[in-house]
């Protein structure tokens, strides 16, 4: 069982409001449908970042995971980019044969008044039952006393790995793995203390949290979590160490 996030920044411009990043996004689906095809993965949950679909629109309309909005506007123009990037995700998976569906986070999740998520996963858990590779997104969330907030692929990527007892977690990164101050790859990291001094944020605009919170999040999860670029994925879902290994 793996749950797998490809960042936002692998498959668009970050750059550029609301591209897609085709020639990334279509090797990414490659790989994904190689290793189901070779036998690598039995079950697997897909979920892709906002880049600069999700982010750009949250930042123009000052929403985060903790400021929310009321404005229904606002609410539509953040989640509508997000579903128009599903829509490239799950093309391009479906396109090479993979049994992708979508499950958007809007219409399933929401935070309670302290801001814990509450993320149902039986739907999810049938989906792979059935055959299929439930694909989920960063996105908008109704939270209690904020109108909508955001959650963040990597905030889903945790729930989903506890709730369904995950055995690997991996995030796809345009980067090769967590870098230390010299601009290599840490191999391996078992505390956030080892690794605090050297990270840092995002370049680009992301109102979710850099590296930083990612380390931090895949460290208090039971499952061992591996952060790794493009050119790693076909070997990390072949059951391969890949950039960095966080246990």
């Amino acid at each position: 069982m793996i749950v797998l996030k490809l960042g936002g920044s692998v498959v668009t411009d970050k750059e550029c409001p609301e591209t897609v990043d085709e020639a990334a996004l279509e090797r990414a689906a490659d790989a994904v449908a190689g290793s189901l095809e070779a036998g690598h993965v039995d079950d697997l949950v897909l979920v892709h970042g906002g880049g600069s679909f999700g982010h750009v629109h949250a930042s123009e309309h000052g929403v985060s995971t903790t400021d929310g909005t009321h404005d229904a506007a606002a609410v539509d123009a953040i989640h509508g980019a997000m579903k128009a990037l599903d829509e490239a995700v799950l093309e391009a998976l479906l396109a090479r044969g993979v049994p992708a569906v979508p499950v958007h986070p809007f219409s399933t999740a929401h935070r309670d008044a302290d801001g814990a998520l509450h993320l149902p996963t039986g739907q999810v858990r049938t989906m792979l039952d059935e055959g299929f590779v439930p694909v989920l997104h960063g996105d908008l969330v109704a939270h209690a006393g904020e109108g909508a907030t955001v959650v963040s692929g990597d905030e889903l990527v945790a729930d989903l790995a506890t709730a369904l007892e995950a055995d690997r977690i991996g995030l796809c990164s345009t980067v090769p793995g967590v870098l230390d101050d010299e601009g290599r790859v840490i191999a391996r990291i078992t505390s956030f203390a080892d690794v605090e001094s050297v990270l840092g944020g995002s370049d680009a605009t992301d109102v979710t949290g850099g590296m930083a919170a990612k380390v931090r999040a895949l460290l208090e999860l039971e499952a061992e979590a591996s952060i790794f670029g493009p050119a790693d994925l076909e070997a990390f879902l072949a059951g391969k160490e890949s950039g960095t290994t966080l246990d």
